[in-house]
């Protein structure tokens, strides 16, 4: 007899799921929002990272709330957050931990690092030496650290939202492309509009922001984010729209062929597979913060930019030409027929 198991296809999401979804997805929002005006793009970021169990890079200038946006959400959650100021004499135990020496006891204990938590907020990571960016890959793929030949489990949720200066180059180390490739999202985020920046000084002056300002009330639970994840790996998605995924991504290897010998020399190396994954991940994630059980086309249009600028390595004449990775994407998606 035969006795193979064979993976159950998971029950698809009802009515009342993704109400409850719903409902956990606002009141998180909606805590956000008290201390953070305006960026909707880094709230949508972080949304669709955290349900999807992956990691986020966010690119921009110091001042634009990058910070506050983490810490609020992890207050909103009741999870708990450490902050990472990275630098180039930063070690890989600064991060992880390390084995300190007890006299009392004459033995050594484990003392954790601060990537021990469910946010870790990792900033200006491209000031980090390679050395100890690569502490990082660990926790960031196995959910884990190895200190001494022990392995620590990492809390759940786990996320890692790192922060780089595209501007301030001196003493900064370019990211390894292996581990660029494991952040699910890569956001730019812009200046504030005039309305919003407005909004803001009237939140410092209000005593609603800044040093002094009190921690958002948590509205939702460590178990509701789990919960949450869960429903995501419920999400269906058409095998039409898995056959979208994979083909915008097969095309960025071949954009040559695709979309002809001068812009297909732009880019040196394409999206690898784990594209097609941050895609299928991401874009069900998508879905439930948008209130829906299952996929649609421009779930997949909306991530392009945060799921592809990052994992396209572009050439030395798209350097001189200062061509943007996502004008290259954007040429991909107008050229792949959309289901």
């Amino acid at each position: 007899m035969n006795h193979t198991r064979t993976a159950q296809p998971s029950a698809p999401l009802t009515a009342d799921d993704v109400a409850r979804a719903t409902d956990a997805v606002d009141r998180i929002s909606a805590a956000w929002s008290s201390r953070v005006v305006g960026q909707e793009r880094i709230r949508t970021a972080l949304l669709v990272t955290l349900l999807a169990e992956g990691h986020v890079l966010l690119e921009s200038v110091p001042g634009l709330a990058k910070t506050l946006a983490a810490s609020t959400l992890a207050q909103a959650i009741s999870a708990g957050f450490s902050r990472i100021q990275c630098t180039p004499d930063l070690l890989p135990s600064d991060i992880i931990g390390t084995q300190v020496y007890d006299p009392r006891r004459h033995e050594f204990e484990t003392q954790l690092g601060p990537v021990h938590s469910h946010f870790v907020l990792l900033d200006e990571i491209n000031r980090a030496s390679a050395k100890t960016q690569s502490a990082m890959l660990e926790a960031m793929q196995e959910r884990q650290t190895s200190i001494a030949g022990t392995i620590h489990p990492l809390p759940s949720p786990f996320l890692v939202l790192a922060t780089q200066n595209p501007i301030e180059e001196e003493g900064t180390y370019v990211l390894p492309h292996a581990q660029m490739d494991r952040f699910l999202l890569k956001e730019v985020v812009d200046y504030p509009e005039e309305s919003d920046e407005l909004m803001v000084l009237d939140r410092v002056d209000d005593g609603t922001l800044g040093q002094h300002s009190e921690r958002v009330e948590a509205v939702a639970t460590i178990g509701d984010v789990i919960e949450l994840q869960a429903m995501v790996r419920r999400v269906y998605v058409d095998p039409a729209i898995r056959r979208y995924i994979v083909s915008v991504v097969r095309a960025t290897r071949h954009i040559d062929q695709l979309l002809g010998p001068d812009l297909g020399a732009y880019v040196e190396i394409g999206a690898s597979p784990r594209g097609s994954i941050a895609f299928f991940q991401a874009a069900r994630a998508m879905a439930v913060v948008q209130g829906r059980h299952y996929v649609i086309p421009e779930d997949v249009r909306e991530l392009r930019h945060a799921v592809l600028r990052h994992r396209l390595h572009l050439s030395f004449e798209a350097l001189a030409d200062r061509v943007q990775p996502e004008s290259v994407i954007d040429a991909v998606f107008r050229a792949v027929p959309t289901p």
